[in-house]
């Protein structure tokens, strides 16, 4: 896939790509921060001797949450596990398994990143074995990107259709991660701390995977077990920020946000026992992905992971920097790798058409439009998530090349069109370059590779 006669760039991409996601992989995450030996128990360095806990309880949510479960249960062994363990995680059902003693819940459809009546009935069975616990069980919280909507629980006041409806306006809408979960957390009897909050153990120790810039505790699938620190104002100023108004968000949704900025609520303090630990986050991958580049032979310029804004900029702007790369005067001696980590938006065009498609692949397409009159010879972008799933759709992403477009000029597949109705999986299916890897069991964010070749 590429038009260059010395490099497979795609291939190159995505070798380089995966070398990133393999750096994050949740067994690998949670083989590097829990041990056992013996009776001692080590957990992020903190330690604990085995014969003191009556119970160990896993509970968590997240895309990540079915490889962490099962990294967890092969470190501590199967003779504690069957003792002492415990457990229930709520994951996408396409990463359901059986495991020992952790139950893996289904508790939303793959590739619908939104609170169901499945995830409701597992929420409230980790509030039991959570509640259930005393001052001499551990409790281990496994947590990681995807974990907002497979952990919903409702506030007295407003239903799950509520909470569904609010989470698709604030999506379509644009809002970003945290703008989200600021809304979420504040309609949540699990999220902002209540989750701790809601736990007996004499010990909590969260194990978290970071899908967010800046690896904010309490953003992060919206804090279950992080003090809450925004407020029910900080909610209403959102939803003001992108106009919602009755019924595009349902009334009881306001009502209850309302009510409790006019009582200035805060809610109690988080138990102090409780330990949060970033076990893996897009750095790491970033910086994996780096090093399988230039093993590759490539220069690497990194653009870091804090890059977000809108997918169709983001795009853009990556196929300038290539072409710049490449009709620069002085050809590089070596070829180029720009790498970037980050989780970009998109703001769904209005459009009656049937469409499908997630950021990363609007972003490659976007840089692929860029590119369309200037051709892409010697250049490779690929753009995907690092979880294995972008928007609804079985691809993690896309990689935009010469092949790509020299596809769709003899399909005569015009890009633009795809472009202006958020439809880039239908062209790419076409076109050629959608990745599809299944889930990966991790996620932290999205990774994107750009190659030039001199």
């Amino acid at each position: 896939m590429t038009g260059d006669a010395k490099r497979d760039l795609c291939r190159d991409a995505l070798e380089i790509w995966q070398a990133g996601v393999d750096a994050v992989c949740s067994e690998r995450l949670i083989a590097g921060a829990v041990q056992r030996n013996g009776d001692r128990l080590t957990i992020c360095n903190r330690e604990f001797h085995l014969p003191d806990l009556e119970r160990i309880a896993v509970v968590g949510a997240g895309k990540a949450g079915a490889g962490m479960a099962a990294a967890i249960e092969a470190v501590l062994g199967d003779d504690l596990v069957d003792r002492k363990v415990v457990g229930w995680v709520n994951v996408p059902a396409d990463c359901v398994r059986p495991l020992r003693k952790i139950t893996l819940h289904a508790a939303r459809p793959a590739g619908v990143n939104e609170p169901t009546e499945a995830g409701v009935f597992g929420t409230e069975q980790i509030l039991k074995i959570v509640s259930s616990l005393t001052e001499r069980d551990l409790c281990i919280v496994l947590i990681s990107g995807g974990g907002s909507a497979l952990l919903p629980a409702p506030v007295a006041g407003i239903t799950l259709a509520d909470k569904q409806v609010v989470t698709r306006f604030l999506m379509h809408a644009g809002a970003t991660i945290g703008e989200l979960n600021t809304v979420r957390k504040q309609l949540s009897r699990v999220k902002g701390g209540n989750l701790a909050r809601a736990c007996r153990a004499g010990s909590i120790v969260t194990l978290i995977i970071s899908d967010v810039i800046g690896d904010p505790l309490d953003v992060i699938a919206s804090g279950p077990t992080v003090a809450d620190t925004s407020t029910p104002a900080a909610a209403l100023a959102v939803l003001e920020k992108f106009s919602a108004r009755p019924p595009m968000v349902p009334a009881p949704v306001f009502a209850v946000l309302k009510q409790a900025a006019t009582n200035n609520f805060r809610p109690a303090d988080i138990p102090s026992g409780v330990e949060n630990c970033i076990i893996g986050n897009n750095s790491v991958a970033l910086n994996a992905a780096a090093l399988c580049a230039a093993q590759l032979g490539y220069q690497i310029e990194s653009l870091g992971s804090s890059n977000q804004g809108d997918a169709d900029a983001e795009g853009r702007a990556l196929a300038e920097r290539c072409i710049g790369l490449r009709g620069s005067r002085s050809s590089p001696p070596a070829p180029t790798c720009l790498l970037s980590g980050g989780e970009p938006i998109v703001k769904l065009a209005t459009s009656d058409q049937p469409r499908l498609g997630g950021r990363n692949q609007q972003l490659a397409l976007s840089a692929l439009n860029r590119l369309w009159d200037d051709g892409m010879e010697n250049i490779a972008i690929l753009s995907g998530g690092t979880d294995g799933e972008d928007g609804p759709t079985d691809a993690a992403g896309a990689c935009a090349s010469a092949c790509v477009i020299n596809q769709a000029r003899e399909r005569r597949i015009d890009p633009h069109p795809y472009l202006a109705i958020n439809d880039a999986y239908h062209f790419f299916e076409q076109a050629g370059g959608l990745i599809k890897t299944g889930p990966t069991h991790t996620n932290v964010m999205d990774l994107r590779v750009a190659l030039v070749a001199p």
